[in-house]
């Protein structure tokens, strides 16, 4: 009898985990975490929902925002957090908070993606962001000395990277790295090649009337995709409405015992993941059209004035004015070939030709994007 107790006890045991199991994968298709959430949400019991716990989720989003700007390793974070608020929390904490899906809008149970249904404290874009730093981009780099046009400069002998050391403890030259053998490129002094490099903006210079009648056509166009623009925002919501529909459906389907609980699961894996994709681009669109204006308006003030601020700034600042124009120079001692950025490169062709008039052209045409 006893042995019969233990068997039935341990049977009891069992069942009871499976139908715990069930529960929880069951509140996960609904896109309800069913754990304790991360830093910055927590549980409500009483309606058995994830919310927003305010003050952690003002610390979670400084986590983010600090980081995204690949200026701080994960020990500064976690020093500048500590000075911040008080609080303290370890290396490996933090990179696995920046790496949780959960701030983007998933989360994964049992092996399974899910969209959730709790809010979001950062945006897609600066989660992105993050990842792309976790990756290995956008990382500090530390040097002894700051060099202004270093990075910028490659020889035109043998394309190596020209770099700049300090002769007499105060004088500044560039050369060529001469990784490929000994290279016949001459040392030339900073404040020469600044006045050379100088010659970069003035190419791309834009007349005053000119950029008038740019700015008009701008404007004009900033009319004109507003019909293009709403127009997609009503294809995309009748997307989204139907993906939700799709997903609505399976579940009564599934409820009915029309399809089985392994295809409800992956086909609704697949809607939600198409939906949060709908959601995103649905984003972009309210956000990028004026920021894709105004850049375009920085661009074309910046080469009408990029020569005059040159001229006007100690080389650092130089240095950033030329990164925003040219991706590249070869230098060959004597002559500069710049590799000119979008659309400093159509800029330069204009201006170069005088041909004003091919790029009032193509800034009048809406854009696809």
């Amino acid at each position: 009898m006893h042995g019969i107790q233990l068997v039935i006890a341990r049977n009891y045991i069992e069942n009871l985990r499976e139908e715990v199991k069930k529960g929880m994968r069951e509140k996960a298709s609904q896109g309800i975490y069913p754990s304790r959430p991360p830093l910055g949400y927590t549980n409500n019991k009483l309606n058995h929902t994830i919310e927003v716990e305010e003050e952690n989720a003002a610390i979670a989003k400084r986590v983010f925002q600090l980081y995204a700007t690949g200026n701080h390793s994960l020990l500064e974070l976690r020093k500048i957090i500590r000075t911040e608020t008080g609080r303290t929390f370890q290396k490996g904490y933090l990179h696995k908070l920046l790496k949780n899906p959960f701030y983007s809008g998933f989360f994964e149970w049992n092996g399974e993606c899910y969209k959730g249904t709790h809010p979001l404290i950062i945006s897609p874009n600066l989660f992105n962001q993050v990842q792309a730093v976790l990756d290995g981009h956008n990382r500090p780099h530390y040097q002894k000395h700051i060099f202004a046009f270093r990075g910028l400069l490659t020889c035109a002998f043998d394309d190596c990277m020209m770099t700049a050391e300090i002769k007499k403890q105060k004088y500044t030259y560039y050369r060529c790295t001469g990784s490929k053998g000994r290279c016949q490129l001459p040392y030339v002094r900073e404040e020469e090649l600044g006045e050379r490099l100088g010659q970069i903006l003035k190419d791309i210079h834009i007349p005053d009337d000119v950029l008038r009648q740019l700015d008009n056509s701008l404007m004009q166009d900033q009319k004109n995709s507003h019909t293009e623009k709403k127009a997609q925002q009503e294809k995309l919501q009748q997307r989204l409405t139907a993906v939700r529909n799709r997903i609505d459906q399976a579940y009564t389907d599934k409820l009915d015992s029309k399809i089985s609980e392994e295809f409800w699961q992956r086909k609704t894996a697949e809607w939600q993941l198409e939906e949060q994709q709908i959601l995103i681009a649905m984003q972009g669109l309210r956000e990028a059209s004026p920021d894709i204006l105004l850049n375009a308006k920085r661009a074309l003030e910046l080469a009408n004035k990029a020569y005059f601020l040159y001229v006007t700034q100690n080389p650092t600042e130089q240095a950033k004015l030329l990164k925003m124009v040219a991706s590249n120079c070869r230098f060959d001692g004597a002559t500069l070939y710049p590799t000119y950025r979008k659309p400093f490169d159509v800029i330069f062709e204009r201006a170069k030709s005088k041909e004003w008039r091919a790029l009032r052209d193509s800034n009048s045409r809406p854009s696809d994007s």
